[in-house]
């Protein structure tokens, strides 16, 4: 099993809301983590995005123009019954 290093970090946090916080119980390296977690992920898939937006829409042209594989096999969204 590998360990999660962890490093302390030195934040500036608005005073009112580090003392809500604490009263909360809220434990701020946790939610901290959760948020960095999230913010990361969101920023890695918008530089994804921006890097592929040439084979985006080149691939939504093709699907645009030729249609989808499955689309005959979809017979409830065109009302083949």
């Amino acid at each position: 099993m590998n360990a999660i290093l962890k490093k302390p970090t030195n934040l500036s946090v608005r005073t009112d809301l580090l003392e809500e916080a604490r009263a909360l119980g809220i434990n701020l390296s946790h939610t901290l983590e959760i948020a960095l977690t999230a913010e990361v992920k969101k920023r890695r898939e918008g530089e994804w995005r921006e890097q592929n937006q040439e084979a985006i829409a080149a691939y939504s042209r093709l699907i645009e123009r030729e249609g989808l594989l499955s689309d005959s096999y979809r017979t409830v969204m065109r009302g083949d019954d």
